[in-house]
């Protein structure tokens, strides 16, 4: 997970950085703010030869990554056609960045508190944030994010 060098929008204490953290001391998890961005969204996986369909890269929100294994798309879920199946809808999630390259555990803070409730995960990160993608049926995680001191905030 790549971050930008420029000065990051969420400036965390140096006290969260390894070169500060005694030898077997646990780090610091990070405090974070995240949007949930409108509408339900779609994981589906393609060949990898496949091209890129055009209803993959409409929306606010899209994701194309292709591997010598496999075309994934993440896109809004109104956008696949009858054809196509994803098995599950999503909500994502949308960490408040950029973070600094050199910002540790900001991903494993965020999520860590998912996975400890059973909470499955897609994660994606961009150059400067990280998005989180929950399936919709598991409409705890909201509350499991604020429980760990995670900041849901509203839509500029």
């Amino acid at each position: 997970m790549r971050r930008r060098l420029e000065k990051p929008a969420v400036q965390l204490p140096l006290s969260m950085t390894v070169a500060n953290r005694k030898p077997g001391q646990p780090p610091n998890r990070h405090k974070l703010k995240f949007r949930w961005l409108p509408g339900s969204y779609a994981i589906v996986r393609l060949a990898p030869d496949a091209a890129v369909p055009d209803w993959a890269t409409k929306g606010d929100f899209t994701s194309i990554t292709r591997t010598a294994d496999e075309l994934s798309i993440v896109c809004p879920k109104e956008n696949l056609p009858p054809e196509v199946h994803s098995p599950h809808r999503w909500i994502c999630l949308k960490l408040e960045g950029p973070f600094a390259f050199s910002q540790t555990g900001v991903l494993l803070s965020f999520i860590e508190p998912l996975s400890t409730n059973d909470i499955p995960i897609f994660a994606i990160s961009t150059y400067d944030t990280d998005y989180v993608l929950i399936p919709e049926e598991f409409a705890k995680a909201l509350d499991v994010l604020r429980e760990a001191g995670h900041e849901l905030i509203a839509d500029r």
